[in-house]
């Protein structure tokens, strides 16, 4: 007999939606990363140091919020509870700098703010899979 009393065996199955926003960010983030690499040659004035900055860091939450999820399917509660404080911290982050003037092109401003949006929901998500 097979003791499973640390990871439940439904824990993956509880997470399927948290798991889908995280992927789902991941390729966003991806797809800004080449957009701003479109940019960079297109419209420069778009592809802004700043922007860059900003896109490479959310890439690396991208990349942490795969390896807690992964640890988190594996049924780790302090992975769950860190794919909230990260998404928490993401959230925050993302509207501060949405809220800077001048700093950001203005379509990296909408991207931030639905950023934000993603991660309030991630946030929802995950408590609820923490409650079960």
């Amino acid at each position: 007999m097979v003791n499973s009393i640390g990871a439940p065996a439904h824990a993956p199955h509880r997470l399927g939606a948290v798991s889908a926003l995280v992927w789902s960010y991941v390729a966003a983030m991806a797809a800004t990363v080449v957009a701003l690499a479109l940019l960079a040659f297109t419209a420069p004035g778009q592809a802004t140091e700043e922007a860059w900055g900003h896109a490479v860091i959310v890439m690396l939450f991208a990349v942490l919020l795969l390896v807690r999820l992964r640890s988190a399917r594996s049924g780790s509660t302090r992975a769950v509870r860190a794919l909230g404080v990260i998404a928490a911290a993401l959230l925050v982050v993302n509207l501060v700098e949405a809220a800077l003037p001048d700093v950001f092109p203005e379509w990296m401003r909408v991207e931030m703010v639905a950023i934000a949006l993603w991660m309030a929901a991630l946030i929802i998500l995950v408590r609820r899979s923490a409650r079960r």
